[in-house]
């Protein structure tokens, strides 16, 4: 969203404002540094004799565009700020939250790059060993619910600075998430961290207003209108209209108002123009658990920009599971920048209050976000030292956010957004140029050119009006909207002009491919197929069967075999031998035991053994993981009546789910082998091309082959010895 439509320009909340166009702070003076400084020792080397804001993070600092706090801190350097960095904390004591002195305006505080918890546990809340953001890989640097451990450390050092959460970790869990380590519901992070605000999303337009605000002298209370904020009011908020929405039954007041269930038909998008009146529902009440049925009406255009709607309580989302996913249902039909609404939920006697998302930044903004003066290196403290998600973005280059994909298990759309955020190809090619002329051991090779997914960059709604009023969760599902441009010239441009750089051998892309968009036109799956695999590519059809499909929201298996076609043929006519690498989820809500059979026959058929399988992680705030805590489908309407949900839930289902994928693994087979039984689908038992696992032998047939293999290494052994006599 280049440019947004003047409608949405004069919102109550805070207007849009170039992130680099604010007067800079006095501090500017002092310039920039190497490394923003976490000691202080460094500090003192710079001439500072304090910071104006000071970033606690659970990464290792890496200088770098792909680290968030790497970002907002060279951003913050850049008005002028003073920012020093306090990475992976003692959190034991307050004392080392007090290294750098006491910041003059804010603590930043984030968990890092992942979400704490999804860092430190497996899919089977098994505790992981390793970090791949902490030097030396070494796992356990960081608590769990770091930014709520790091939060409360931070206001025992010093009281009366104010404290703002952000990154991934708070982004997902601002209002009631379900915490799939605790199994329960838990508050919003606001609550339980005790900050001051939340930033969620991509976190640039809303810290550097934050940043100079609060530098004019405004208390952080009144920064109350900035757009992808979240803040705890303890009284209503005067002249916003509030559309109830806290009860599945009674999606809105008894007068007309507009429902917070209104959204788009999935087999297009709304121009807008009759937006008002298709919304409009007054609804007539029945007993408590049966869905009131609206009757429509004509009311006047009402005012988005103070509308307000009421979610259901912490406390009620914690003891109904249905009312659970209608709120989850709400907040993400509630996302889209141009028409979203103000979303609030009572915590006991406190509301938590959350604006609007923010706007994308421009293309110019984000070429300047990504041209500060990074190093792009570790910082020196830890250069001796590997680090894996280092060493794997290192020569990467990040073109573009967000995603429209809209998958229900993926939580790109809670934190990035719809809305495609798209480099200018001359910042991309720059870039380039600066890791080749510039990082240390560069051989030549771009290990990827993509971000989220590798092919939306400059893909959009062809109507921008459209665009700032669609409600779809995804613009590619159950069908690519028909006024999706997805036209992939700019990108094979891109490619093109990238490998043809002096220095570079080969540009490789390894992001996520959405293969249904990249059918769409031929041409570029020639010059990705020709210049850009390096042998394998690792795609994700997530399942093959429909049902599953569906309760994901990823194409037909349809789409996988089309893509597959070009792959081959174009790999052919290129001279390579390459290959596909399909990732599969195992234990997605919605999938039965008769599709993961399907699935591992069809695996199979099609000669995949996968070495590395992943059960499905309900990860905050996700769709899919309402589906999975409600066992309902909030992709619909929901009622006490709708549609459940199969969910594959406990160790023995998950494992088996996993099991299925691996069906090739000779420890998987006596669980395949009882489940099959207990299908009664013992024709999948056997040694034939169409059976899933071998026949268990009989134990007496066992012991006849151990013995034999024993009498032939003992009579083996005797005739090497016979020789070595002779």
């Amino acid at each position: 969203m280049s440019s947004v439509n003047n409608k949405f320009r004069n919102r109550k909340t805070s207007s849009l404002q170039n992130i680099f166009s604010y007067d800079k702070y006095w501090a500017e003076c002092y310039g920039v540094s190497e490394f923003l400084p976490h000691s202080l020792a460094e500090m003192e080397a710079l001439g500072w004799d304090s910071c104006d804001v000071i970033l606690v993070t659970g990464d290792a600092y890496v200088d770098h565009p792909s680290f968030g706090m790497a970002l907002i801190g060279r951003l913050l350097e850049s008005q002028g700020f003073r920012v020093g960095i306090i990475d992976q904390p003692d959190w034991q004591s307050s004392e080392p939250f007090k290294i750098l002195g006491k910041p003059n305006l804010f603590f930043g505080v984030t968990a890092g790059n992942m979400d704490s918890m999804i860092n430190r546990y497996t899919a089977d809340r098994k505790l992981r060993h390793d970090d791949a953001y902490t030097p030396d890989d070494l796992g356990g640097k960081r608590p769990d619910r770091a930014v709520a451990v790091y939060t409360q450390r931070c206001k025992e050092a010093w009281s009366d600075v104010p404290v703002v959460i952000g990154g991934i970790e708070a982004s997902l869990r601002r209002i009631a998430h379900y915490d799939y380590w605790s199994d329960k519901v838990r508050r919003s992070i606001l609550v339980d961290s005790k900050a001051d605000l939340l930033v969620f999303g991509n976190g640039e337009r809303q810290i550097a207003e934050i940043a100079h605000r609060l530098s004019r002298g405004e208390a952080i209370e009144k920064l109350d209108n900035i757009r992808g904020t979240a803040f705890k009011v303890s009284h209503q908020q005067k002249n916003w209209m509030e559309i109830d929405s806290s009860r599945v039954d009674r999606p809105g007041k008894v007068d007309a108002v507009v429902s917070p269930y209104v959204m788009t038909e999935q087999s297009g998008c709304s121009d807008g123009k009759n937006e008002t009146k298709n919304s409009i529902h007054e609804e007539q009440h029945k007993e408590h658990h049966e869905v009131a049925v609206p009757l429509k009406s004509i009311v006047k255009s009402l005012d988005r920009e103070r509308s307000v709607i009421r979610l259901p309580s912490y406390e009620k989302v914690k003891s109904d599971s249905v009312l659970y996913a209608h709120a989850s249902r709400v907040l993400h039909m509630e996302t889209n920048p141009g028409n979203a609404r103000a979303l609030v939920q009572r915590h006991g006697d406190k509301d938590i209050w959350l604006n609007p998302p923010p706007y994308p930044l421009t293309t110019e903004e984000f070429d300047q976000l990504f041209e500060l003066p990074y190093t792009r290196l570790p910082h020196k403290d830890y250069q001796s030292k590997k680090m894996p998600a280092y060493e794997m973005i290192r020569f990467s280059i990040n073109i573009m956010r967000g995603c429209f994909g809209g998958c229900t298990f993926c939580s790109i759309t809670e934190h990035e957004g719809r809305v495609i955020q798209n480099r200018s190809e001359d910042s991309i090619i720059r870039e380039i140029e600066e890791i080749r002329d510039n990082v240390p051991e560069f051989k030549g090779y771009i290990s990827d050119l993509g971000g989220p997914t590798a092919n939306m960059w400059h893909l959009a709604c062809d109507d921008k009006h459209i665009e700032s009023v669609c409600r779809r969760l995804s613009c590619v599902y159950p069908t690519i909207c028909k006024h999706m441009n997805t036209d992939h010239e700019p990108l094979i441009h891109l490619y093109k002009r990238a490998r043809k750089l002096p220095g570079i051998k080969k540009v490789f892309v390894a992001s996520g491919l959405r293969y249904d968009l990249a059918v769409r036109s031929p041409e570029y799956v020639k010059e990705l197929v020709t210049h850009h695999v390096g042998g394998y590519l690792k795609i994700a059809p997530e399942h093959t069967e429909e049902g599953t499909l569906s309760k994901m929201m990823k194409p037909s298996i349809d789409s996988y075999y089309e893509f597959k076609r070009m792959f081959d043929k174009y790999s052919k006519e290129a001279g390579k031998e390459q290959y596909l690498i399909p990732y599969f989820i195992a234990a997605h809500p919605g999938t039965t035991i008769e599709d993961m059979i399907n699935l591992a026959l069809w695996l199979k058929e099609n000669n995949f053994r996968l070495d590395q399988v992943q059960n499905f992680y309900p990860s905050p705030m996700a769709t899919a993981t309402a589906m999975y805590y409600s066992e309902r489908n909030p992709l619909k309407k929901l009622s006490y009546k709708s549609e459940k949900v199969l969910t594959a839930k406990g160790e023995r289902v998950r494992r088996l789910h996993k099991a299925l994928l691996r069906y090739h693994d000779p420890k998987n087979w006596p669980l395949i082998r009882e489940t099959l039984k207990e299908q009664g689908r013992y024709d999948l038992i056997g040694d034939g091309a169409k059976q899933l696992v071998p026949a268990e032998k009989s134990r007496s047939s066992s012991l006849a082959k151990k013995r034999r293999s024993q009498e032939r290494l003992v009579a083996g052994k005797k005739s090497r010895n016979s020789r070595k006599q002779k």
